[in-house]
Formats: C-alpha cells, sequence, structure tokens
C-alpha cells in the first residue's frame, strides 16, 4: 500500500463498514478476530489500521516491537480456529505523510459462504456470523437485524450466481430479462 492509498483511506476521518481503526498495539488474535471474522462477511472486505487512536484519529503509528507481532504466517495461524471457512487477509506496513509507520491488515470478502464463528471468546461466540453492522454507529457485531442478514445473503447469492453462470451451469436464454434481473438486485443491494 502507497502512501497515496494510505493516506485515502484515513482522509474521510470516520470508520466505515469497510474501514476500522485500531490505537497502536501488539497482535493480539483474541482482540482482533470479531472484526476480521465481520470485514469479511461484508461486500468488499476492509482494512483494519493499527496506529490510529479510536475516536480521535489521532495518529501513533506502530513502533517496532509491536510491527514484529504482526508475523503474517503467526496471525493466519492464530486466526484459522474462529473462522469457517477460513478468512483470507493480509497485512502491510505502509507510512503516512509523516512518515509514521502503521500495520494495516486487508480482510478479503467471503468467497463463497458467509463465515461464521467457529471459536468462543471473551469477545467472540461460537456459531455467531459477525458483521460491519450499517445502522446507528459502525461497528463490528452478531448479526441482529433482517437488513444486515438481508445484505449477506444478497452477496452470497450473486456471487454463487456468478460462479454459476462462469461455470456454464446457468446459461442466459433470455439476455434481457436476466441482465433486468441482475440490475434489479444490484439496486436493491445498493438501496441497503
Amino acid at each position: 500500500m502507497t502512501t497515496e492509498e494510505f493516506e485515502s483511506k484515513l482522509e474521510g476521518g470516520a470508520e466505515t463498514q469497510n474501514l476500522d481503526i485500531k490505537a497502536a498495539c501488539d497482535w493480539n488474535v483474541r482482540s482482533m478476530a470479531k472484526d476480521i471474522l465481520a470485514m469479511s462477511n461484508v461486500q468488499d472486505g476492509g482494512y483494519i489500521i493499527i496506529g490510529v487512536e479510536d475516536g480521535t484519529f489521532a495518529r501513533q503509528g506502530i513502533n517496532a516491537a509491536q510491527r514484529t507481532t504482526y508475523d503474517i504466517d503467526i496471525m493466519r495461524d492464530q486466526m484459522m480456529p474462529f473462522a469457517d471457512p477460513r478468512v483470507v487477509f493480509t497485512v502491510d506496513f505502509p507510512h503516512d505523510a509523516n512518515a509514521l509507520e502503521y500495520a494495516v491488515i486487508r480482510i478479503s470478502p467471503f468467497a463463497d459462504v458467509p463465515v461464521i464463528c467457529a471459536r468462543g471468546s471473551e469477545d467472540t461466540r461460537e456459531g455467531v456470523i459477525y458483521y460491519r453492522n450499517s445502522t446507528g454507529r459502525v461497528q463490528s457485531a452478531a448479526v441482529s437485524n433482517s437488513y444486515d442478514m438481508r445484505d449477506i445473503i444478497t452477496t452470497a447469492t450473486v456471487k454463487m450466481m456468478r460462479r454459476m453462470r462462469a461455470s456454464g451451469l446457468i446459461v442466459d436464454d433470455q439476455p434481457d430479462a436476466a441482465a433486468q434481473a441482475r440490475q434489479r438486485l444490484e439496486a436493491e443491494r445498493e438501496n441497503l
């Protein structure tokens, strides 16, 4: 991630469905599992930026000792028991315009089916689907309303239809009708 890309993530000065910030800290799967699970269930996935104070957006960066705790192999090994199916994510260490370094975890959206929490902890409950809710203050939480559940189901349906079409299992006999149905589905998704 370039400095410009990093700066563009923070320019809004607020957390979003696809952006979570955390103060400078060591990697700790128990404190980040819920956010990683939730981001994996959002349409485009998201980013967790470590080194920015929550609430004020004051930039802290991370220090060298904290950086060493963000070892991607260890992170993936520790995260694996929490997710069913597995979550795909990467970690990068960009610098801001003032040369402060940050840890940025990029979480990919689920590939086939929504990710379910497979292990409970102080912050997570086994069998729960976490999501970055879009009602009220944006946060990672258990799915608790029909709007968030519909958004997840719509995302899964669109992905399944694309896979089936790409594999030849669905043939558009009526391309205009299929295109109209896709447009309606995507318009509904944008209105959520």
